[in-house]
């Protein structure tokens, strides 16, 4: 039973990179991952990757170091090797178990008991893990649930303390989404609210869950006239919106996925009237000082954001101005 770490021998992003892997349970795995400060988004199914900068802390901890093949031999004795060929099915497995496991979690820090409250508390993540899995989702999927929970926890690993209300917010803010701008918002709201409040739950939290989720509103964080920036929100609000615009500072594979996934989910609208309205949209957010309320988000994820999102508005006008060309020739 060990935590293994093999050298710093894989190259990315303009360095090498070690695997820490246990031996034992992924449990164990996080565990240690902890311990030195990683979020859990750098958990790839079966390894955390490791720069070579934090080889030797790793060691220090208590890793022990082996070859790239005892960490693969390893792995297989103990099942717990995932082979490049079974990572497209294993992938929403993984994150399915992680929702589980972080909704019993937030179960037992709010104090949930008793075998009665137990199955209600099950009951109700099983429901709105079923309403994040409804057919037309393309992006407010529960892959943009887990999303949300990740950078939470990566704001945790940077001295965040996340409270109980920013985590019942991000599993209900989209609960309900039918495409309706405005409407999702407070249908969501009005759900958590219903549902917190027949568990039992004290009446402030379930006010501030449902406070946090109207705040998400459309223009709800945005300046107002005449102001350079948004009013700062309080910060169980702050880490949500943070939370969920996490994915402007994706990897851009993964932000290309995001903007597709996101024009799936008005493939009503004409591509023309799409593209003005979601560059303006993004535009709102650069606009502001800056686009993440938390130093720790900012630190974290701006510029990438601010990248990403600048590079989508330039192919959106770009698109437009083909197809306005196209029109009139």
């Amino acid at each position: 039973m060990a935590i293994l770490i093999d050298p710093p021998a894989w190259p990315a992003h303009g360095t090498l990179w070690s695997h820490l892997v246990s031996d034992t349970s992924t449990d164990e795995l996080h565990a240690f991952a902890r311990l030195l400060g990683f979020p859990r988004r750098s958990f790839d199914l079966d390894h955390y990757d490791v720069s070579a900068a934090n080889y030797d802390r790793a060691v220090a901890l208590g890793a022990l170091p082996v070859s790239g093949r005892e960490v693969v031999h390893r792995l297989r004795d103990a099942g717990l090797r995932v082979r490049q060929v079974d990572r497209i099915a294993v992938t929403p497995l993984r994150r399915r178990q992680y929702l589980v496991e972080q909704w019993e979690s937030l179960g037992t820090q709010i104090g949930t008991g008793g075998a009665v409250s137990a199955r209600a508390w099950q009951a109700l993540g099983g429901e709105l893990i079923a309403r994040w899995n409804e057919p037309h989702r393309s992006y407010h999927d529960e892959r943009h649930l887990e999303d949300v929970l990740l950078a939470l926890d990566h704001l945790e690993t940077r001295g965040e303390r996340i409270s109980p209300v920013t985590l019942l917010a991000a599993w209900f803010h989209d609960a309900v989404y039918l495409g309706a701008a405005g409407d999702d918002e407070r249908a969501s709201a009005a759900l958590a609210v219903a549902a917190l409040t027949q568990l039992g739950l004290d009446a402030s939290l379930v006010e501030g869950v449902r406070a946090s989720i109207i705040a998400t509103l459309p223009g709800q964080s945005a300046p107002s006239p005449g102001e350079a920036a948004p009013v700062q929100p309080d910060r169980a609000l702050a880490h949500l919106l943070d939370a969920d615009l996490w994915i402007f500072a994706a990897h851009p594979s993964r932000y290309a996925e995001y903007a597709a996934s996101v024009r799936s989910e008005y493939a009503r609208v004409p591509d023309a009237d799409f593209a003005v309205e979601r560059a303006r949209i993004l535009e709102s957010y650069l606009d502001r000082q800056t686009v993440y309320f938390t130093g720790a988000a900012r630190h974290l994820w701006e510029s990438r954001a601010r990248a990403n999102v600048s590079e989508e508005i330039a192919r959106l006008r770009s698109q437009n101005r083909f197809g306005a060309r196209t029109r009139a020739g």
